[in-house]
């Protein structure tokens, strides 16, 4: 099941971001557990390596797990049909990661991917959720198309002047106060409310810009402004595509960086 909130934040990203922050030292278990779990109701954790196939675990427990098996890191996968942004294969994990459109893929110790299995219940205005971890071996090679935070801060930054032109031309910006209000909840989260202890900065920068482009791609996508008819919301939608991947791309950069940009141990 596909994150309901995927352009602001996927479990998927929480697990990444809060799970570096444990295995660096800048988390303890129960409060990087607590954050990943956010608003849920519970998660769990199935298939670790040695798991009988009806073991679940809870997270804190997976995530000790995890790093007494060597892993020292996260990385965010964000894949959506054709672009298997973040996986490594194998094909039949890519096929799982790809219908949730999002999973966590660990660095050091065995190639491992995390996949969250999403149940919601309760009546509509009371609903709750459930999140169980899939655990399956990846291949160790590297994510596809990921890029550094340099190149992702490059690409958001002529990504949002094409956005804000395109908007302006279509007489979006027209639609007022949506626009406005929109692109505000956005500044609002501040950079507190954003990745996890240890992140570095350039990684919030890049993540807020993302978010941003986000908020508006969704009020271009929404049909507000001039370009009403389908002819015209179409050919909209084709000029916003490849924002929306730049987008995704920087996401994974930002999540990322904990571990891709962490620095190098300098030779003795």
């Amino acid at each position: 099941m596909r994150d309901e909130n995927l352009d602001a934040e996927t479990r998927a990203g929480r697990l990444t971001a809060w799970g570096n922050a444990l295995l660096s030292g800048h988390a303890p278990p129960d409060d990087a557990a607590a954050a990943v779990v956010g608003r849920d109701e519970s998660h769990r954790v199935a298939g670790l390596p040695g798991d009988g196939p009806e073991e679940r675990h809870a997270l804190t427990w997976a995530l000790g797990r995890l790093r007494a098996l060597g892993v020292s890191g996260f990385r965010l996968a964000l894949p959506v049909p054709g672009h298997p942004l973040g996986l490594t294969g194998p094909a039949d994990f890519n096929q799982q990661a790809m219908a949730a459109g999002q999973a966590a893929l660990t660095a050091g110790g065995p190639a491992l991917g995390l996949v969250p299995e999403v149940e919601w219940y309760g009546p509509p205005g009371d609903r709750s959720v459930t999140v169980l971890w899939r655990c399956s071996p990846v291949r160790e090679a590297p994510p596809a198309d990921v890029p550094t935070l340099r190149e992702a801060e490059r690409e958001l930054a002529e990504g949002l002047r094409e956005a804000t032109a395109l908007l302006a031309r279509m007489d979006v910006a027209g639609a007022g106060p949506e626009a406005l209000r929109a692109l505000e909840s956005y500044r609002r989260r501040g950079h507190r409310e954003l990745l996890a202890p240890g992140y570095p900065p350039r990684a919030v920068r890049v993540l807020e810009s993302a978010q941003r482009i986000s908020a508006l791609l969704t009020i271009a996508s929404g049909g507000h402004g001039a370009a009403v008819s389908a002819s015209e919301m179409a050919a909209r939608n084709e000029v916003l595509r490849p924002l929306e991947r730049t987008t995704r791309r920087a996401q994974v950069a930002a999540y990322n960086a904990a571990v891709d940009e962490r620095p190098q141990a300098s030779p003795h």
